[in-house]
């Protein structure tokens, strides 16, 4: 069995795909809009104003797939009570990542030592995606 995150843009979907390639080096493995879709001539099959928009995308960051779409387009994207955990290969990775993501963001909790981690922090990038970036603590 396979979970995998549907994250729902709202009309931003190529630039948060161009931003996780810039930030987190993420490679995008396919994008249709649409107006690609096999029955777009149908009535009602695109939302208005929504022909360009990507209706579905797919993207990796590390071995992990992520899918996306602009969803309804309506301009007003909203990701609450869930978070994408990011784990670095050490703290300079985790603050490098935790820095990328928090460009045009807010930090939810700034990067610090844990109990679980030598670091961890929270923020919610510039679409409203809240991520947790942390560097585990290895096993003594």
């Amino acid at each position: 069995m396979n979970v995998q995150p549907y994250v729902f843009f709202d009309g931003k979907c190529e630039e948060a795909l161009e931003f996780y390639k810039g930030a987190l080096g993420a490679k995008v493995e396919m994008v249709m809009k649409f107006k690609e879709h096999p029955e777009a001539a149908k009535p009602g099959m695109i939302p208005p104003g929504a022909a360009d928009k990507v209706m579905h995308a797919s993207f990796r960051i590390g071995d992990t797939q992520i899918m996306a779409s602009d969803g309804h387009c309506q301009g007003k994207p909203s990701f609450q009570g869930f978070s994408l955990t990011l784990g670095a290969a050490n703290d300079a990775e985790a603050a490098k990542l935790f820095k990328a993501l928090g460009q045009g963001g807010q930090v939810q909790m700034p990067m610090t030592e844990t109990f679980f981690a030598t670091s961890f922090g929270m923020v919610a990038d510039k679409f409203g995606v809240s991520w947790m970036v942390l560097a585990e603590k290895k096993p003594a």
